[in-house]
């Protein structure tokens, strides 16, 4: 025992040893160390300087020490005498050195850690990190030194800030604003951005598809309910002026053969809204713009002397660039616009150093204000498009003709309903605005009681409040008149909120007066009543500047007597002017009639989220762009801009699918990629029209020939020999469309596209089939095909079995194939030989090559690059630029694409859209049988089997 306390002290002893000066030594006698003054001995001045002295004395101690085992072990040491002198200036002079040496050593930081750290745990203080004076008073200015240091390091400060500083108000709307820079949003984005994929597209950040899993439950909204679409990003055009000077110059841009104009009676007088598709000026029926709808403002009795008279433009925004520069054209305004400011962006304030913890007041609280006080703006959320340099929309006003024209995106917020309970939602969500009443005060909207002081207006009112409360006594919107426009003046939906989501249904007691639904039916709503405050863009701005907050609205909920009860604001509820716009839904072909149909509603600006989520409360389901395009593909309709291949916008439209498609295929390995090249698919990612039309237009005409019409479904090598004569004058017809030839064009002509929809479905009385062709059609085709050799048919496809896909190719069947077919019904349609791959081996040949001369740095890199830096025509699967001729590569002849394609739960099959090159078109029909006519054939990009669709040209 004694044993182990011994080793204990020793080590104890030598510890305490190690720190001390070289010329100090304890005595150890009797196996412990003495206890002198001091606790130690001064060694004697021997010639020698006192600290080489002290070394060597210290170390002789130390090698005595350890060799000896340490106090208590053996005899012990030799007492050493006490020094009898000591010299003052070696020995002050030794001193001050190891006093120096401490000093240095206490000053000097021996790890990272601040000085608070330094304290004893239950010294500390977490505000010690901030504020200097929660330390003692002999570490302040140390720490002072630290804080001061680190300010100088700081380069940048941290844009990333604690939630709780993010997530206040001001800080808040600043963030939001600074990320609609590049894309604007829409007023309803952040309810979208919790739920749905956003996709950012045409300038805008936009709802793609739900988060969830609801395909099938959108359809069904579609079907028996009511789905929800925001359509804000659609563009607005406002034209200004008179109406002969409008309608002069708006004629150049489209025709008559194509369907009714800005000239249609219905529409002109304001009660109806028309769509069109526009050309560049006087250039039809080439070089197409994009389909666009319009409104005309109803004459009112006040404007009746007034020759000025108002158009509304809806148009995509793909096609608002090009659509805005030939309306300047034809209505001679000027590139630049009237109100344009350039404004230049101010110089960004010094930053001002924020003064250090320590200048902080003790005992005054921290408030949360502006530096500049009460006169601080609060910052403003942005509403409408914040990309123009002046607060008022964009206009051009034209010398010459007098007309305006005003840029008004973003200034109408629209929202489209689909369904055959859009009419019940609408009912249930809105509340006509009741009259001004004179006992009290007028309140902020001074201009709703300056409206209802004229007797007539207060009349027009209450026959739309009678015609809106009619809606939810109809089954569907598609029962009354297309395109149907009611003007309605509303109170704020947010007073009429239930407690609970609900379903809005059909109210069976508005059945009971059936002549006011039947005229409702029959003849729509009259021009009074399609009259709405919302044309007037001084009524829009005060609605939108007096609209009253959310916090305000729940502020005087909570001060109801009765919790629950409903609010009741007087003159002071906001009245909100809009307009509802019928939508047809399907309109053409013979099988359900009106599917799709619904409304749009129109109002200001700032009163998105307020209608919103009223309807929101009634059941609806929302769609985003994905639910659009599935509600086109089951109308029937082609969409913006993906189906108007001969326009500038999806000539755009199919260069990004086609750079999105190719990204995602090179992302792939090669051995996990599907080689077009052997499945006969010249171009998998886009559908080359041009050359299509152009090589069906080099062939030698079907329709006067008899000979060749004979011959129409011979094999496809004499396809294929007929094409490669062609070949030879391509490069003639190239050089002819760089003179000014027109390009391949869609025909939009209705009185041809009926006539060929009675080829393609040739029925009589009784639903039989003409057993010979209608006299003349072959020569009105003939004549056609002179005018038209290079155009486009909009063609829908239905298919028995399988599913199109997108890009899939439409074939012209043999006459082998129609034969099996009439033999054996369940016959699925040929099969497409496996092609050859003429180019895998010079491609693996060039991807060996450059690896042999690449540096090891090099083969690091992707995939993808090395296959791009082999050429970007010549990749693996993918057939290289210039293309062969695609209409005789395959084993059946190509007669177009698929635009749309996919299994369609309203018809229970495969249902695809496209278009075929007209003169294929009567190149097929000329050879077909009378009870097999339309019969075509389908084969997706990854399959070589063959399926028969049935072509029909809807009009």
């Amino acid at each position: 025992m004694n044993k182990i306390m011994s080793s204990a002290k020793e080590k104890k002893y030598a510890k305490r040893m190690r720190n001390q000066p070289a010329n100090v030594s304890l005595d150890q006698s009797d196996g412990a160390p003495p206890h002198h003054e001091g606790r130690g001995s001064f060694q004697p001045y021997r010639g020698t300087s006192p600290g080489s002295s002290g070394r060597q004395h210290r170390g002789a101690h130390q090698s005595h020490f350890h060799s000896r085992g340490g106090r208590g072990r053996g005899a012990p040491m030799e007492s050493q005498p006490i020094p009898k002198y000591v010299t003052a200036s070696m020995f002050a002079q030794a001193r001050a050195a190891e006093i120096n040496a401490m000093v240095k050593a206490v000053s000097q930081k021996s790890s990272n850690s601040l000085v608070f750290q330094s304290l004893p745990r239950h010294m500390r203080r977490r505000a010690m990190g901030h504020n200097i004076k929660r330390l003692p008073r002999r570490l302040r200015e140390i720490a002072k030194k630290e804080m001061e240091k680190t300010m100088h390091q700081k380069k940048e400060q941290s844009k990333s800030k604690c939630r709780k500083a993010r997530r206040r108000h001001g800080n808040l709307q600043l963030e939001f604003n600074r990320r609609q820079r590049k894309n604007i949003w829409l007023e309803t984005h952040i309810w979208h951005a919790k739920r749905f994929h956003m996709l950012k597209k045409w300038g805008y950040c936009l709802a793609h598809r739900p988060t969830m899993k609801s395909y099938r439950a959108c359809y069904r909204a579609m079907s028996s309910h009511c789905l929800l679409q925001d359509l804000t990003y659609y563009c607005c055009v406002e034209l200004l002026g008179k109406e002969e000077d409008l309608l002069l110059a708006l004629s150049r841009l489209c025709s008559v053969d194509a369907g009714p104009t800005f000239m249609a009676a219905p529409c002109i007088s304001g009660k109806r809204q028309g769509s069109l598709v526009l050309y560049r000026a006087d250039k039809y029926p080439g070089e197409a713009l994009g389909h666009i709808t319009f409104i005309w403002k109803p004459r009112s009795v006040s404007e009746m002397a007034c020759d000025k008279r108002q158009l509304w433009i809806w148009m995509h925004p793909a096609l608002k660039e090009d659509v805005l520069k030939e309306l300047r054209l034809v209505c001679v305004c000027e590139d630049r616009p009237d109100n344009f400011v350039c404004i230049p962006e101010p110089a960004p304030p010094p930053v001002k150093e924020e003064p250090p913890a320590n200048a902080t007041k003790a005992g005054k609280k921290r408030k949360l204000q502006n530096k500049e006080g009460e006169k601080a703006v609060p910052v403003k959320k942005i509403i409408g498009d914040g990309t123009r340099a002046t607060p008022d929309p964009y206009y051009w006003t034209s010398t010459q003709t007098g007309i305006t024209i005003r840029d008004l995106t973003m200034e109408i917020v629209r929202y489209r309903l689909v369904g055959p309970l859009s009419n019940c939602v609408l009912g249930d969500a809105l509340h006509v605005a009741p009259l001004h009443k004179e006992s009290e005060d007028s309140g902020p909207h001074g201009w709703w009681a300056g409206y209802c002081g004229n007797p007539d207006n207060i009349l027009r009112h209450s026959n739309q409040e009678s015609l809106f409360k009619l809606l939810k006594g109809l089954e569907s919107p598609a029962q009354i008149p297309s395109g149907t426009i009611l003007g309605l003046t509303v109170g704020d939906p947010r007073l009429n909120l239930p407690k609970r989501r609900t379903k809005s249904f059909p109210n069976l007691e508005n059945y009971e007066d059936r002549d006011k639904v039947k005229s409702l039916m029959l003849d729509g709503v009259s021009v009074e009543s399609s009259e709405s405050l919302i044309w007037s863009a001084d009524v829009r701005s005060r609605v939108t500047d007096n609209k009253i907050s959310e916090q305000e609205i729940n502020r005087l909920r909570s001060e109801l007597l009765v919790p629950g009860s409903k609010l009741d604001l007087g003159n002071n509820e906001s009245k909100i002017p809009v307009l509802l716009i019928q939508q047809p839904g399907k309109v053409t072909g013979k099988d359900r009639p009106g599917w799709g149909s619904g409304w749009d509603i129109c109002l200001p600006k700032g009163w998105g989220m307020a209608f919103w989520i009223p309807l929101i409360y009634r059941g609806v389901r929302v769609g985003g762009l994905q639910q659009g395009l599935q509600h086109y593909q089951y109308m029937g309709a082609p969409n913006v801009p993906s189906e108007f291949p001969d326009t500038p916008a999806g000539a755009q439209s199919a260069q990004e699918a086609k750079a999105q498609s190719l990204e995602k295929y090179t992302r792939r390995p090669p051995a996990k990629r599907t080689n077009f090249i052997k499945h006969g698919v010249l171009a998998p990612f886009h559908c080359p029209w041009d050359q299509l039309t152009r090589e069906w237009e080099m062939r030698p005409s079907v329709i006067d020939d008899p000979e060749t019409k004979e011959k129409t479904c011979d094999s496809p090598e004499e396809m294929k020999t007929e094409l490669s004569s062609a070949v030879s004058t391509e490069e003639t017809v190239l050089e002819e469309d760089n003179k000014g030839r027109k390009d391949f064009s869609v025909l939009r002509s209705k009185k041809i596209l009926k006539i060929l929809s009675a080829l393609v479905s040739p029925e009589i009385r009784g639903g039989k089939r003409a057993k010979e062709q209608p006299p003349g059609l072959s020569n009105l085709v003939t004549s056609v095909l002179a005018d038209y050799p290079r155009s486009l048919i909009w063609v829908r496809l239905s298919m028995t079995k399988g599913n199109p896909e997108l890009y899939s190719l439409i074939c012209i069947p043999t006459e082998q194939d129609l034969h099996h077919l009439k033999q054996d019904k369940s016959f699925p349609g040929p099969v497409e030989p496996k092609h050859g791959d003429p180019f895998k081996n010079k491609v693996l040949k060039l991807k060996k090559d450059k690896k042999k001369d690449k540096t090891k740095q090099d083969l690091e890199k992707n995939d993808a690059a090395e296959e791009a830096s082999c050429g970007d025509d010549l990749m693996l699967g993918l057939w290289p630029s210039p293309l062969p001729e695609v209409t005789g590569h395959c084993s059946r002849v190509l007669l177009g694409y698929v635009t749309q394609g996919d299994f369609s739960m309203a018809m229970g099959c495969g249902e695809a859209l496209g278009f075929v090159s007209l003169t294929g078109l009567a190149h097929m029909l000329s050879g077909q049988p009378q009870d097999q006519t339309g019969l075509v054939l389908i084969r997706n990009l990854t399959s070589l089997q063959y399926r028969f669709a049935k072509l029909t040209i809807e009009v």
